[in-house]
């Protein structure tokens, strides 16, 4: 079976709890006219209970920028995975180059973030990516590889089944710098072979990777025509209302 696509939208810290309603609104009336893909969005904290109301019972998907791992605790500023189920969110980004490199997040917590998730039913979008020193330097499989071997380390073939993967290239986001197609297609091969070698055939076809690195309107298509890219984690262009439906509406 065909994987189906998943388009995301990441808001990072961006956006009041109204103008997140109206956006979500709106994608949540994009996404009603796509029956054959799914779509994402995942405002800041602030704003998850609202937009989750808002979207309600929509074919739109709604996503936390990030989750702990332990149920409750004490974990200043952390929110624990029983805290989005209680507000039915469904899935997570965990592992987001931004909060690896800002944040010094580690492969370890990383692992632990993704375990918590699914412990708790929630699906992670876990983030992979090589900064560009590391292209340059001829490691970026290395990179994605090490990423990828730790972030799911204790996780069984059932447990990964259904998470996302997500290749966002540091390089390349924000910065207006996008990987070629070709570029995007190899590195995602590869992580499905890779896949493929740590746990059976049938659950890395399963799997969905998507790749994030400045997505726009004028790239999606081609991107989207690769063989192995499944979709798209959005930032900036996620952020207008118009750009994002036309990333939704790729062809």
């Amino acid at each position: 079976m065909p994987r189906r696509p998943l388009i995301a939208g990441n808001w990072k810290m961006h956006l009041s709890v109204a103008q997140a309603v109206e956006l979500a609104e709106k994608v949540a009336e994009v996404a009603a006219g796509c029956n054959d893909r799914d779509v994402v969005i995942a405002p800041p904290f602030t704003a998850l209970d609202a937009v989750s109301k808002a979207v309600g019972k929509t074919s739109t998907f709604i996503a936390s920028q990030n989750v702990a791992w332990e149920k409750e605790g004490a974990f200043t500023g952390e929110i624990s995975p029983t805290m989005l189920v209680d507000l039915g969110v469904p899935m997570a980004i965990i592992g987001h180059s931004e909060r690896r490199q800002i944040f010094q997040e580690s492969d370890k917590m990383v692992n632990l973030r993704v375990k918590g998730a699914l412990a708790n039913g929630i699906v992670p979008i876990l983030c992979i990516g090589e900064t560009l020193g590391q292209r340059e330097a001829d490691m970026t499989f290395k990179v994605l590889e090490s990423q990828l071997a730790e972030g799911l380390e204790g996780c069984t073939a059932e447990m990964v089944g259904d998470i996302v993967v997500a290749y966002e290239p540091v390089w390349a986001i924000g910065t207006g710098k996008t990987a070629s197609k070709e570029q995007a297609q190899e590195v995602h091969a590869y992580l499905r072979q890779f896949l493929e070698e740590k746990y059976r055939k049938d659950i890395a076809q399963k799997i969905r990777i998507l790749y994030g690195g400045s997505v726009k309107p004028d790239n999606v298509d081609s991107l989207m025509a690769q063989p192995d890219i499944d979709g798209a984690l959005v930032g900036g262009a996620a952020l207008k209302f118009e750009s994002f439906a036309r990333i939704i509406n790729f062809i």
